[in-house]
């Protein structure tokens, strides 16, 4: 993990590194396995066109955490995610091909909360082929 970051050198318009998260079928396979979320909307295609999807659709809660990586990586620490939401705003289609789809996500320090509680706010844009995928996506921060 990278060192921790202090709420003194961070500003307001602090732009935290991109990150780009690949995602397969075989992806979401693993996670339907780790969470225990078998939906058949996320790996079997003719159910998914049969409830109305354009495709396969990564899970919400996969797209989520892929989502906060930028933010525990900036931090250094897991940890210090005090708080975290989204607002689902469209799925990710995840076509059964050789690319599948990619999740980009961009951070910027929109707000420093509080000095006593060395708070900051995170401001995430979380989109996949063109589409923003997570709406109201921020995190509050804890520095040291």
């Amino acid at each position: 993990m990278a060192a921790r970051l202090t709420y003194d050198e961070v500003e307001v318009g602090t732009e935290l590194p991109p990150l780009s998260v690949p995602v397969s079928r075989a992806t979401l396979v693993r996670y339907a396995g780790a969470s225990g979320d078998f939906n058949p909307i996320h790996w079997n295609e003719r159910f998914a066109r049969e409830v109305g999807l354009p495709d396969v659709i990564a899970h919400g809660m996969f797209t989520m955490a892929s989502a906060a990586r930028v933010v525990t990586a900036w931090a250094g620490d897991p940890a210090a995610v005090v708080e975290y939401g989204v607002r689902f705003t469209k799925p990710v289609v995840v076509p059964d091909d050789d690319k599948g789809a990619l999740i980009e996500v961009t951070g910027k320090v929109a707000a420093k909360l509080d000095d006593e509680a060395r708070t900051v706010r995170v401001d995430l844009t979380v989109t996949s082929a063109g589409q923003k995928v997570l709406g109201m996506s921020r995190a509050v921060v804890r520095l040291a």
